[in-house]
């Protein structure tokens, strides 16, 4: 079978928050860079809409801040959660020492296509949607990479003829899997169920629910639909399932009964639920002779702490100095010994970041094992002494503030800007 060939630089393969940041600022630098995902139009499920301080700071460095607030969104200046009935605050952005105390909670669709129309402006850059990446191949005669795709709009093979590729496509990512990197995923004490509710249908003041009898959390922006996250213990799914639908709204009832009273009337049953995959993990290495992962390609990411758009973004923000840099030198491949210097950059704060994950998932899991044998009264009383420590902790400020305003180092090279 015939196939239409194209050249490029660099090719992304995943349109998601790290790949179109990431071909955005190539685009700007003057490279040549082909952005590819599989997906025929923005109108997906996604999962994170969070964004922090750290990311907003970039976006700001990208020239792209006013772009970003000038779609919908919410700004979030405080988190809450409901404990045992007692709103607390959990964190303060105006407490942090940033420029930008606050966080953005938006949906991806938007950002995403905003993000392609800039990147269009500069000719060098083409996307190419509805394109399904099936193998990363070595050209025998310059050890070249080709990306091997389908294009179904075209209806057509394509093969893309590149220096470098970047898998920016994601936990199952398909160019981590053609070249044979093991994704590294840990073993998660527990599992999130899913399902939707219409916005109006529930009041959730909070970001999350911990009573005795379990753990909800609550995701949405206003005039959509507002996400539900349902603790349970790994592997428990199938148990809950077997025993109805009745009994696993039950269950939601002990915790918020006002969740429970709407879910027969909008959730057709388990149809309306997923079980999502939350285990974390973190790839042997990020890079091979002229293939780079970035995001949940090469660090897989627990949705604890909304971790996942900044560390794509700050993935997409490094590679970009490096690529830029790498491909000024040589009209060939880039090689490995090259690229693994985005790995040194990234990893050390990568896995602090995943650690900080684990440790908390594992919290979570004995609360769900034991929180109901720990009185009320008890608990308010801890949460009251957390409050008033907290702030004067440095430790804790500091691990606070690394997750909220990422890893300070990383700043967006302006230098490389052709505008």
């Amino acid at each position: 079978m015939s196939e239409r060939t194209e050249t490029a630089e660099v090719v992304v393969v995943g349109c998601g928050p790290g790949g179109a940041v990431l071909a955005y600022l190539l685009a700007r630098s003057g490279v040549d860079v082909a952005l590819v995902e599989r997906a025929a139009t923005f109108d997906r499920e996604y999962r994170g809409f969070g964004w922090n301080p750290g990311v907003v700071r970039l976006f700001d460095e990208m020239d792209l801040l006013d772009d970003v607030l000038a779609l919908a969104h919410e700004t979030v200046t405080t988190g809450a959660l409901s404990l045992y009935g007692e709103e607390i605050t959990v964190l303060d952005f105006d407490l942090l020492d940033t420029d930008y105390p606050y966080a953005l909670m938006m949906e991806q669709p938007a950002l995403l296509e905003r993000l392609v129309d800039r990147a269009s402006s500069y000719d060098n850059f083409t996307f190419h949607a509805a394109t399904t990446v099936r193998n990363i191949r070595t050209n025998t005669a310059d050890g070249s990479r080709e990306v091997a795709a389908r294009d179904r709009d075209a209806d057509e093979d394509v093969a893309f003829e590149t220096q470098c590729v970047v898998g920016a496509d994601g936990r199952y990512s398909t160019v981590r899997t053609s070249v044979g990197i093991d994704p590294g995923l840990f073993e998660s004490p527990i599992d999130l169920v899913w399902f939707k509710l219409p916005r109006g249908t529930i009041d959730a003041p909070t970001q999350g629910r911990i009573d005795r009898d379990g753990i909800l959390l609550y995701f949405g922006l206003d005039g959509g639909d507002i996400q539900i996250g349902y603790l349970v213990r790994s592997g428990e799914w199938p148990s809950i399932r077997h025993a109805g639908f009745d009994a696993f709204r039950k269950r939601i009832a002990e915790v918020d009964p006002q969740v429970a009273s709407v879910m027969n009337r909008q959730l057709d049953g388990f149809r309306g639920t997923s079980l999502l995959d939350v285990a974390p993990g973190i790839a042997d290495t990020w890079s091979t002779d002229g293939v780079l992962l970035i995001g949940d390609a090469a660090h897989t990411a627990s949705p604890i702490g909304a971790q996942g758009n900044p560390l794509a973004v700050e993935d997409a923000v490094v590679a970009h100095s490096l690529l830029v840099e790498a491909l000024a030198a040589t009209d060939g491949v880039l090689e490995r010994k090259v690229l693994r210097e985005f790995e040194a950059r990234r990893r050390t704060h990568v896995e602090e970041i995943i650690s900080q994950q684990r440790r908390a998932a594992t919290a979570l899991a004995y609360w769900l094992d034991y929180g109901g044998a720990v009185p009320p009264k008890l608990v308010r009383g801890m949460t009251k002494t957390a409050r008033s420590l907290l702030p004067r902790s440095r430790s804790a400020r500091s691990a606070i503030e690394r997750f909220a305003l990422g890893h300070r180092s990383v700043s967006v090279d302006r230098s490389h800007f052709v505008d």
